[in-house]
């Protein structure tokens, strides 16, 4: 990867999840080196901080199931606004927080691709797909929502601010996928995205999956976001995230997806998603997750520590 300045943005968001615990990611991140990790492999580190929650916003919708839909709605607002921004230079980092940031953040990005003329592409790595509307979501838990909304499906008027931009589902690629809503099947069958779910890895290794995704992102000149759900990762290693399912990415598959996109140079933005330190262990899942992203930036297999726990 090209030497390139990383902004670390925390993001306290878990109004999104249904369960406390999110807000303290990105301190856990903090407290496990990631600033650190990110500069000894020669970058620039600029840590902006972390953002304070925004006052609601006046949102409603008509499914009397929904869960603090004026909060996330304002920190969706927010986070449009600051990603925007913050990607005008330098490589934006959000540390979550739950998975509803990534409907700010990445809201933010498609209107920063816009301007530039650029195609922006999202590689979404989790165990679900994220596609519920506010009118089929079941549970009320927003951070289930914001890959159908980025992509401009029906179903969120009124409730979270209207996009300056939307992603065209053709150019988002969801990786890990093994936990999946019937209504989300039902939306996603003809969408466009495609869907690579623990099967296709299982049956043709993730090296291959990943490298046709990565020509294409090249081929169309596109920005590569990366949204890392921790629950992408089998729980057997990532404990704290708080939707775990299980046959999740191993350790290696997931340090191979972080080089492969280290090598591609193509990633311009990154979401950290969904740790919930409160059920971890001794910080192993931040630790985890702090040594994948110096894979993306650059650390190879043999210089990796010896870690203890």
């Amino acid at each position: 990867m090209t030497r390139r300045v990383c902004k670390l943005i925390g993001v306290p968001v878990q109004d999104g999840s249904g369960r406390r615990g999110c807000e303290m990611g990105p301190a856990a991140l903090r407290a496990a080196g990631l600033a650190e990790a990110i500069a000894s492999l020669g970058h620039g580190v600029a840590d902006l901080g972390t953002l304070a929650p925004p006052p609601p916003l006046p949102a409603s919708y008509p499914n009397p199931v929904l869960k603090n839909l004026p909060q996330v709605a304002a920190w969706v607002d927010k986070l449009a606004a600051v990603a925007f921004a913050e990607s005008a230079e330098g490589m934006p980092l959000f540390m979550g927080g739950d998975h509803s940031l990534s409907a700010g953040t990445i809201a933010g990005l498609a209107r920063r691709a816009a301007l530039l003329g650029r195609k922006l592409f999202v590689l979404w790595l989790d165990a679900h797909p994220d596609f519920h509307s506010l009118h089929s979501t079941e549970s009320g838990n927003i951070h289930g929502t914001p890959v159908a909304y980025l992509t401009g499906q029906p179903g969120f008027a009124g409730g979270l601010p209207q996009l300056a931009a939307t992603v065209d589902p053709r150019h988002v690629a969801m990786l890990g996928i093994r936990s999946v809503d019937t209504a989300e099947r039902r939306a996603l069958a003809g969408s466009g995205i495609t869907v690579l779910d623990m099967r296709a890895i299982d049956e043709h290794s993730i090296a291959p999956l990943l490298r046709r995704l990565l020509e294409r992102v090249r081929a169309e000149d596109g920005l590569l976001h990366v949204s890392f759900d921790v629950d992408f990762l089998d729980p057997a290693i990532a404990p704290a995230v708080g939707t775990t399912v299980p046959g999740g990415a191993s350790f290696r598959e997931a340090h191979l997806v972080m080089e492969m996109l280290h090598d591609s140079d193509l990633v311009t933005s990154l979401d950290l998603v969904e740790l919930n330190p409160f059920l971890d262990e001794r910080g192993r899942t931040a630790t985890l997750l702090v040594d994948l992203v110096a894979s993306l930036f650059g650390r190879h297999v043999l210089d990796r520590p010896t870690r203890s726990f």
